[in-house]
C-alpha cells in the first residue's frame, strides 16, 4: 500500500512539474491570447484572466444545482468567474486522480496532512511572502498570529491558508434522554459505561422497544475523550525526539477492553466499524442511539435540524469533556485545519490568492457560512433573515465558523455551541499529523477493530500496532 501510495504521488509530481515546463515553454506573438491564463494588455505585459478553477470537499452548495448557484454567487461579489468541482464523495480519491491525470487546479481545499504529503512532492506554490505581505490576512483580527503555527513548515514556510476555523471533537450526548433517565453527566469511563448501559435498557425513546443503543460511532473516528481516561492523544506524539503513536501503547489496553465490553454487551452499535460519519448522525437524530463522537459545530447543527423538523422537540445533543484522565484533566481534540493551497501548475495564481483573501472578508465569510443570498438568505438594510433552504442547511456552507474578529454571526451561535466551544477552549489541544498519517492509521484501525469486536485480545492488538 505504502510503495503504491507514493508511486501515485511520484506520477502527480511529476505530472505537475511537466505542466509548468509546458506552461513556460508555449510563446506567442505579441497582442495575441499568451500563455493559457494569461492575456497581453497592448504593452507587452501580461495579465492573469479573472477565472478561477477550484476543487473543494466541502465548501460550496448543498448540491449539484446549488453549486452552480454558489458559482455565480462568487462572480457576483468578485468578478471573478469561477468553476468549482465539489465530488459527492471520496474526495481525497477524486482529488487524486484528478490532479495525477493532469488536470489543473488554480485553488485547492486540502486537509493539512493532504497539504504536508504536496509539499514534500513539490507541488505547491509557497505563500509565505504573500501572506506576511497582505493586509488582510497578516491582520491579527483576521487571523491570530499564534494560529500560523499551525501551517507553517519546520523552515517557517506557508503553503496553505485557513478555509475556515477549524473546531475539535468530543463526546455529543442526548442531554434529553439524560434528563429524562435522571442520570447525571459522566465524568469517569465507569460513568460513561453506566449512562451508555441506561441507553440501551431503560427505553430512552419511549416506545417500549429495546431498540437502542448507547454509543455509535464511524469507525475510530474521533474516540479521543474516551482514551483521555489513560491521557493518550489520537496520531502521534513526539517523545525523545521520536514520534509515537499513544493508542498503539500497552497504556491504551484498558480502553480497548472497555470498548469491547460495549461491544459484547450491545451497548455499541455492531455496525461502528463500518458506519461513516453520516449514518452515525441519522442514529442520533432518528433516536437510535444516546451517544456519537463527534466535531463541535455539529452540537448545533444536530439541534438545528431537530428544531426544524419538529419546533416543540425536546431533543437536545450536547457536548461533553470526555472522561478524566489520571492526571484528573480531560483530553479533547483540536481538529487539523483544512486549508487553500496554490498548486505549482496553477494558471491564474494571483487571481488565486486575490481569492483567497477574498474568502476572509465579509461577503467571503457569509457567502461560506449563511450562503447564497436570495436563496440561503435574504438581506435589507444590514438585517438578515434565513430562508426556509436556509435554515434546512444550518449556515454552513464549508465555514460553520471563521477567524475574522471583525465579522459577528448574524443568528449568533446555533444552540449548544458555544459550551461545546468552552469546552475545548478549556482541554483540547492540536495534534500532530505528519505527511503519512493514513498509512499509519490504517494499521490502527485493523486491530483496534480486532480488538474491540473480540477477535483478538487488546494487548495482542497494541502489540501489532507496535510492531507495523
Amino acid at each position: 500500500m505504502r510503495k503504491k501510495r507514493k508511486a501515485i504521488y511520484a506520477i502527480l509530481a511529476a505530472t505537475l512539474l511537466g505542466s509548468m515546463i509546458a506552461g513556460c515553454a508555449g510563446g506567442k506573438s505579441e497582442g495575441t491570447q499568451g500563455t493559457e491564463g494569461t492575456a497581453d494588455n497592448g504593452g507587452g505585459e501580461k495579465t492573469e484572466a479573472r477565472t478561477l478553477k477550484i476543487m473543494a470537499g466541502v465548501i460550496g452548495g448543498k448540491t449539484p444545482e446549488e453549486n452552480g448557484l454558489f458559482e455565480k454567487e462568487i462572480e457576483r461579489l468578485t468578478g471573478i468567474t469561477v468553476k468549482l468541482e465539489k465530488p459527492a464523495s471520496d474526495y481525497d480519491k477524486k482529488l487524486l486522480a484528478a490532479v495525477s491525470s493532469g488536470e489543473k487546479f488554480d485553488l485547492l481545499q486540502i486537509s493539512k496532512e493532504k497539504m504536508n504529503t504536496f509539499i514534500e512532492q513539490g507541488i505547491l506554490t509557497p505563500l509565505t511572502d504573500k501572506v506576511k505581505g497582505s493586509e488582510t490576512l497578516s491582520d491579527p483580527n483576521v487571523i491570530p498570529s499564534e494560529e500560523w503555527a499551525q501551517v507553517e513548515t519546520k523552515d517557517g514556510e506557508i503553503y496553505g491558508v485557513f478555509t475556515k476555523y477549524q473546531g475539535g471533537t468530543m463526546p455529543i450526548v442526548r442531554n434529553d434522554w439524560l434528563k429524562k433517565l435522571g442520570l447525571p453527566e459522566p465524568k469517569t469511563l465507569d460513568d460513561y459505561y453506566t449512562v451508555l448501559k441506561a441507553f440501551v435498557e431503560q427505553d430512552p425513546d419511549g416506545n417500549g422497544k429495546k431498540d437502542t443503543y448507547g454509543l455509535s460511532t464511524a469507525g475510530m473516528y474521533e474516540l479521543q475523550g474516551f482514551f483521555s481516561a489513560a491521557g493518550l492523544k489520537q496520531r502521534y506524539v513526539e517523545k525523545d525526539g521520536k514520534l509515537d503513536v499513544p493508542y498503539s501503547t500497552d497504556a491504551a489496553i484498558p480502553i480497548y477492553e472497555w470498548l469491547a465490553k460495549l461491544y459484547k454487551e450491545g451497548i455499541l452499535d455492531p455496525n461502528f466499524a463500518t458506519n461513516d460519519t453520516g449514518k452515525m448522525r441519522d442514529l442520533f437524530l432518528t433516536d437510535r442511539v444516546g451517544m456519537i463522537t463527534y466535531w463541535d459545530a455539529w452540537v448545533g447543527m444536530l439541534n438545528n435540524t431537530r428544531k426544524e423538523q419538529d419546533p416543540n422537540t425536546e431533543f437536545e445533543a450536547k457536548g461533553l469533556p470526555g472522561a478524566v484522565g489520571p492526571d484528573g484533566n480531560h483530553m479533547l481534540r483540536r481538529g487539523d485545519p483544512d486549508v487553500w493551497v496554490i498548486p505549482v501548475n496553477a494558471e491564474n495564481p494571483e487571481t488565486a490568492f486575490e481569492f483567497i483573501e477574498w474568502w476572509h472578508s465579509k461577503d467571503g465569510i457569509i457567502l461560506g457560512s449563511l450562503g447564497i443570498k436570495d436563496h440561503d438568505y435574504t438581506e435589507q438594510n444590514g438585517k438578515y433573515e434565513l430562508t426556509q433552504t436556509g435554515k434546512e442547511h444550518a449556515m454552513d456552507h464549508g465555514v460553520p465558523f471563521w477567524y475574522n474578529k471583525n465579522v459577528e454571526p448574524p443568528f449568533g451561535k446555533l444552540p449548544g455551541v458555544q459550551e461545546a466551544q468552552d469546552l475545548l477552549a478549556k482541554y483540547a489541544s492540536l495534534e500532530l499529523t505528519p505527511p503519512r498519517w493514513a498509512d499509519a492509521e490504517k494499521i490502527i484501525n485493523e486491530y483496534s477493530f480486532k480488538a474491540i469486536m473480540g477477535q483478538m485480545p487488546a494487548a495482542d492488538a497494541v502489540k501489532k500496532c507496535g510492531k507495523s
